[in-house]
């Protein structure tokens, strides 16, 4: 039996799989996506003034309370697409419910006092980096946004319903609100009200 014979065909075999599949097959799919999926192969950044403010695709944290606030993160340090995952706590967990559901829930009721509310504003994602929230959550932080950025709830709530987006296809998933759109729409309306 020589063995030269068997080695040789799997060394030329394993380079060209591998110039194939690891470099033309990439390439290939990469230059298909930037011809027909131009924004959504560069990750959907929102621009302005020449610089990426954040992706349609991952969500960011909102402090201030002119802003809708995201969906709590567990991702690293929050919103660390490096780090994604949830916290894998499950329902029954003390340290999800005692430590961060309570809390969450305790902070949110000194500004909302009263009203119920909505589960992802409590409860991470299991990616830890959704870019949207409920049309519930969004319609909870009404009154604490018309009030910081003075103007009324009918205002905001318009905004609210213009950003929310139904399920996909009519049939798939939730209707949701992208917080970054929002916040953006309502910085350009004030931008433009001065």
């Amino acid at each position: 039996m020589n063995l030269s014979k068997q080695i040789y065909p799997a060394v030329a075999l394993t380079i060209v799989l591998t110039v194939i599949v690891g470099i033309i097959y990439p390439f290939v799919l990469t230059g298909l996506s930037e011809l027909f999926f131009k924004e959504k192969a560069r990750g959907s950044l929102i621009e302005r003034e020449g610089k990426v403010i954040g992706s349609r695709l991952i969500g960011q944290p909102f402090k201030g309370g002119g802003y809708f606030h995201s969906r709590p993160s567990a991702a690293g340090s929050g919103y660390d697409a490096t780090a994604s995952g949830g916290t894998n706590l499950g329902p029954t967990s003390k340290q999800l419910i005692e430590e961060q559901v309570r809390e969450r829930t305790k902070e949110l009721h000194t500004e909302n006092p009263n009203v119920a509310i909505p589960i992802d504003l409590v409860t991470s994602s299991g990616s830890g980096l959704d870019p949207h929230i409920s049309p519930a959550a969004a319609e909870f932080q009404i009154l604490r946004v018309a009030r910081e950025r003075r103007m009324t709830e009918y205002e905001v709530r318009q905004f609210v319903r213009r950003h929310t987006q139904d399920r996909q296809f009519g049939v798939l998933g939730e209707p949701r609100v992208n917080v970054l759109e929002l916040n953006l729409a309502l910085d350009e309306a004030s931008r433009k009200s001065k």
